[in-house]
């Protein structure tokens, strides 16, 4: 069986580490890939953007299955795409992945679902949205409306801020046409967990809960990334708690788009907000997140392929989604002034030592095979991962590992993993 994994980040590299690990898998091929991919399977220089180009690869290798990595091609059609020559996709079609493509389309979704949500407005037009802003103060949150690469969000903690942020997103279009509409909703205040489950449109399975660390720098500082490392299971949302979560932010969305005749099959990842009332949905993603794809994969026990196909056909209640009950950490090595502007080209040094070590497994994100060498070709360069009896073996293996990986101008955060540490 020959199988091609969309993307080229950390989280491409752990699925496709993950599928080869399937006694029938062949080959695994990625589009566009990286170093790390490039060790697994064979990359391909298709962009993840572009459908057609994809839907041709996929039918000149005579995939049995795609595998969408990042959101991009999702919510520009890659399944309705695939579907339509035969061809199976794991991830939701258009009309669901706009659940992240639109956030106007998916905190409408959620408040006719019935999931708890910040209250929230979405505006076409820039005075509207500027009158609002006044009338509500701050701090108030201000969302482009479609994808941004994780950066169009803003908690604006004074009023210029939040005025400054829409005239970015809706007069400069900072975002392009994503910043033509915004949502404008209610900062709430709390801690964050990622909720992630497999479903095949009906039923779904549970993954273990994760805590992502988005600011760049330690204690929660300084501007949003991708996410600088993250652990499995997180405290804030203890195993007792993931049926009567499902049941909040999982179920009311697939029973919402199943009754609108477009079934969700795929990931679908909750970014929950615990507040004093309780935890509310920030967001909703329709792909495994990345940091997070990591430390679940290494904690995933059940055969990924296996799964895969039980979402897309169907059949996801007949099958057992089991996870270890160790304890993952992974820590990002990002490129000095991620995620601003940052060097590239540098030589990344001691991979195999920390892949040696029992347990830890170096993802590659940002990184491209030179030669015999790997060098660094983005911000987030490594997902360092371990696996350890309880969070605080599995946060030390990680540093170990670490502190065994180098390459120059590179930096990660010191503290990933202690806030779950402290709720022990």
């Amino acid at each position: 069986m020959k199988i091609l994994v969309v993307g080229s980040g950390g989280r491409e590299h752990a699925l496709c580490w993950k599928l080869s690990q399937n006694p029938k898998v062949e080959q695994i091929f990625c589009a566009p890939g990286n170093g790390g991919t490039a060790q697994v399977g064979e990359n391909i220089a298709v962009k993840d953007d572009d459908i057609p180009a994809l839907v041709k690869l996929a039918k000149e290798l005579e995939v049995a299955l795609v595998v969408a990595g990042p959101e991009v091609p999702l919510v520009l059609g890659l399944q309705n795409a695939l579907q339509q020559e035969g061809i199976p996709c794991f991830g939701p079609n258009a009309y669901a992945a706009n659940l992240e493509g639109s956030k106007a389309f998916s905190k409408n979704v959620m408040h006719d679902a019935g999931v708890p949500t910040a209250p929230f407005r979405v505006f076409d037009e820039f005075e509207d949205a500027v009158a609002f802003v006044k009338e509500k103060g701050t701090p108030i949150v201000v969302k482009a409306d479609g994808l941004a690469a994780g950066k169009g969000v803003v908690v604006a903690m004074s009023e210029e801020e939040a005025i400054e942020s829409l005239e970015d997103m809706m007069v400069k279009k900072v975002f392009g046409t994503a910043g033509e509409r915004v949502v404008v909703e209610e900062a709430l205040k709390g801690e964050e967990a990622s909720f992630l489950a497999f479903c095949d449109g009906i039923n779904y399975a549970l993954l273990p809960s994760c805590q992502d660390h988005k600011a760049v720098g330690e204690g929660d500082t300084g501007p949003n990334t991708g996410g600088m490392g993250a652990y499995s299971p997180a405290p804030i949302l203890p195993k007792e708690k993931y049926a009567e979560t499902a049941e909040l932010c999982i179920k009311p969305i697939l029973k919402h788009l199943a009754a609108k005749g477009e079934p969700f099959k795929g990931v679908l990842y909750a970014g929950l907000m615990y507040t004093e009332n309780g935890p509310s949905v920030l967001e909703y993603n329709v792909r495994f997140g990345d940091p997070e794809c990591q430390p679940l994969l290494m904690r995933l026990e059940t055969d990924l392929l296996e799964i895969m196909f039980a979402c897309i056909d169907g059949k996801l209640n007949d099958i057992e989604v089991k996870c270890t009950e160790q304890t993952a950490c992974g820590v990002v090595i990002a490129a000095e002034g991620y995620p601003a502007s940052y060097p590239k080209g540098m030589e990344i040094t001691g991979l195999e030592d920390a892949d040696a070590m029992e347990g830890v497994k170096v993802f590659q994100a940002g990184t491209k095979p030179e030669g015999d060498k790997i060098v660094t070709s983005g911000g987030r360069v490594l997902c360092v991962t371990a696996l350890g009896d309880g969070l605080a073996a599995a946060q030390k293996k990680a540093y170990e590992a670490v502190a065994k990986v180098h390459f120059d101008k590179s930096y990660f955060r010191k503290d990933i993993a202690d806030k779950g540490l402290k709720r022990l």
